[in-house]
């Protein structure tokens, strides 16, 4: 299941060279707001003491070492990414919790996946940016032992979900939306954001019992004002128009489209600790028949 670094695809090649160095900057953010989606729901999972879990594109792990935490030193979790900077970080941190029963692995869900090794597949806010869908979420659920179960957590649609599309919205009045050709992360943030056509997707990698739930969550998107500018302009779908505009159109528009950020952000609730806006996910879940 390890991915050699000769067979990186270009998607894999963009995020080790363009977007590590910016997750890993707003690592505080990203984790932070993510987590509170996962929090809500993998407590409740029906993952035992014992059991072996697979988690799909697990970046800096901290999913990983809570259901780590829930399988116990029989149980054990492979998380898999193909980023290298997010699982040397997830490596350090589960021997930081000693925990001995987890490993992170180089892989690619789109290229393998170990077959009908594991009781139960987790991921979170990976699966949108499949390019194949329904060919990786296949090899998912071939991972997976007859009868094994799967839930992954994805972005319901871009109105539902405030933190990501607004500074979108702004950008794209100033610039140009990106080519055909532009370097993404993939089909996009709210490729699975449409149930029925998920619940088709799933229904064609083989899953069955497929159920919906939806989570609506505030998370921080910076500090201040001016880091969650700095956020949008970097990361996520803002970010991406942004930097496929190109430098020295972006530069030419960055103040009337920082302006006009700011005035959105100032609007949005704030406390203490910073920033928040609203998001919502879809946590979906199923079976594996066999």
């Amino acid at each position: 299941m390890t991915l050699d670094k000769a067979q990186d695809t270009e998607f894999v090649r963009f995020w080790n060279e363009v977007l590590e160095p910016k997750f890993t900057r707003y690592r505080h953010i990203l984790q932070g707001g993510l987590s509170r989606h996962s929090a809500a729901i993998i407590p409740n999972l029906p993952i035992k003491k014992g059991m072996s879990v697979l988690d799909v594109g697990c970046g800096w792990g901290d999913m990983s070492l809570q259901v780590a935490e829930m399988v116990g030193d029989e149980g054990r979790v492979v998380g898999i990414d193909c980023v290298d900077a997010f699982l040397e970080e997830a490596r350090k941190d589960a021997a930081a919790h000693g925990l001995s029963n987890t490993e992170f692995r180089r892989g690619d869900a789109e290229i393998a996946l170990p077959e009908s090794e594991f009781d139960y597949v987790v991921a979170r806010f990976g699966t949108m940016f499949f390019k194949n869908p329904v060919a990786a979420l296949r090899r998912m659920r071939l991972a997976l032992r007859p009868g094994g179960w799967m839930t992954h957590i994805v972005w319901r649609r871009r109105e539902d979900n405030p933190a990501w599309q607004a500074a979108k919205d702004i950008v794209l009045r100033h610039l140009p939306p990106p080519g055909e050709d532009a370097d993404t992360c993939g089909p996009g943030p709210f490729s699975m954001g449409n149930q029925e056509m998920v619940e088709i997707m799933m229904k064609s990698a083989g899953y069955e019992e497929i159920s919906f739930k939806r989570v609506d969550e505030k998370i921080m998107v910076g500090t201040t004002p001016e880091e969650c500018i700095a956020f949008a302009l970097a990361i996520g779908p803002a970010g991406e128009v942004f930097r496929e505009a190109g430098e020295e159109l972006a530069e030419a528009k960055r103040s009337v489209i920082e302006a006009e950020m700011r005035e959105f952000f100032d609007g949005q609730e704030r406390d203490e600790v910073g920033i928040w806006v609203p998001t919502s996910s879809w946590v979906i879940t199923a079976r594996n028949p066999g």
